[in-house]
């Protein structure tokens, strides 16, 4: 059974996230998407896990769908759910201030109540944000759900932003043993985040203990989905999500393991908001050896700069880019909404963009097929042969790509003066 999971998104009670991140609403977004599993986020938050109790009723082991069907659509819903937050554990050790933040995903709503009971207990302030601040170390945090059920996971998320990742520039480790301690064989995986890919961290030789994972991090529905973990599964629980995920670290991958990570769908890197360094007050973005060759000074204001993901890896790389272990493959995408926006040159946010992206999607499958694998001829009778080209193009990795830099998400441009766009032919929308 191939399932493509999204195991990290936000609700609507998370910071800075939309008001439209209901659970239907989620639900409908992935069978659009070509979502299977989706966690449900945030779900130490009281009104959230009140609704995922109200809203979402158990169909197999640890993985939940809908109570009632999605209002205002055509098929019943198959949009399979997974018990997951994101947890921000701020504290000193080591003399450091530490900010890492994790994906916890739990066996049942039994364990995710062990787990609300335990971090209340310790005065943690879950009302506040669906992703709360705990002031507990990773290491206190993992025990914490161990003892919930031995079988949740901690997944330490967009494992390379500087600020808030376990192997942060400003923040984190040089290593997951210095971060969880005589724990760290409990950690299954790590979220490569979107500034890196599976590539890039195949370069730590430690790494290949764990399996690279891909997410969204979704703050909206459109978001979701913008990045993916393929699973191979034999059936669809959530002891068989854990399985696949501890089976797929490039040191134990077996392509003939009856649960496993197929591949990942990944954002380009180089579009990832902290993918070179830079100071983005004031406008400077560089590359890690012009960063070494200024000191890490900004040469606007003086001040240091940010610390980027490429430049992570290179400090704590001991092999050579290129290096390609024994490992599930990735691919990379431009959410399709980007790309028909780009394909006509106008923002993704306008009615146009809209309006062909609900034809698409109708006539040809989901985001996900039509971004990877559906047959360019099929689309060609769906869409002008500037989309068609869009995704080809996407496809092929044809992009011209500015890196993002402290904050700020890199550009991509699909069409350019070297690679225009083709003759436009006039296409009615059926």
């Amino acid at each position: 059974m191939r399932v493509v999971a999204d195991l990290h998104i936000h609700s609507r009670f998370s910071r800075a996230c939309s008001k439209e991140l209901t659970l239907p609403n989620i639900a409908a977004t992935c069978a659009v998407k070509g979502v299977d599993l989706v966690a449900t986020g945030d779900f130490t938050h009281p009104q959230w896990r009140r609704e995922i109790g109200e809203q979402l009723r158990e169909n197999a082991p640890g993985i939940f769908t809908l109570e009632c069907p999605i209002p205002n659509t055509q098929c019943p819903n198959r949009t399979n759910f997974i018990l997951g937050t994101e947890l921000s554990c701020i504290y000193k050790h080591d003399g450091k201030t530490r900010r890492v933040h994790h994906v916890i995903l739990a066996p049942s709503l039994a364990a995710v109540d062990r787990v609300i009971a335990a971090l209340e207990s310790r005065g943690c302030n879950l009302r506040a944000d669906g992703r709360p601040i705990l002031g507990l170390s990773s290491h206190d945090l993992l025990t914490i759900c161990l003892d919930a059920d031995p079988r949740t996971l901690c997944i330490p998320a967009h494992a390379w932003t500087p600020w808030f990742a376990v192997f942060g520039s400003e923040s984190g480790y040089d290593a997951l043993e210095e971060c969880f301690g005589d724990l760290t064989t409990h950690i299954p995986a790590i979220e490569t985040g979107l500034s890196s890919d599976p590539p890039m961290n195949w370069r730590i030789a430690a790494l290949d203990r764990v399996a690279l994972t891909s997410s969204s991090d979704a703050h909206s529905l459109p978001k979701i989905g913008r990045e993916a973990t393929v699973l191979e599964l034999e059936q669809l629980t959530f002891d068989a999500v854990a399985s696949a995920l501890r089976a797929s670290a490039p040191a134990r991958y077996n392509l003939a393991a009856s649960d496993r990570i197929v591949e990942t769908i990944e954002f380009f890197p180089e579009e990832g908001k902290y993918h070179y360094d830079g100071h983005r007050l004031c406008g400077v973005r560089c590359a890690p050896s012009e960063t070494k060759r200024r000191g890490g000074i900004c040469p606007q204001c003086a001040k240091p700069m940010t610390v980027g993901v490429v430049h992570r890896v290179d400090k704590l790389a001991d092999r050579a880019d290129g290096y390609t272990p024994n490992a599930p493959i990735f691919r990379c995408i431009v959410p399709l909404q980007e790309v028909i926006a780009e394909a006509f040159g106008v923002v993704s946010a306008t009615k146009r963009v809209r309006e062909q992206y609900d034809h698409l999607t109708r006539a040809v499958g989901n985001e996900f097929h039509i971004l990877l694998d559906a047959d360019l001829d099929v689309i060609a009778r769906a869409a002008p042969a500037e989309v068609v080209e869009a995704i080809r193009r996407v496809r092929a990795g044809e992009l011209d790509i500015t890196p993002g830099y402290d904050g700020e998400y890199g550009t991509v441009h699909v069409f350019s003066e070297d690679r225009p766009r083709p003759m436009v032919r006039q296409h009615a929308l059926l």
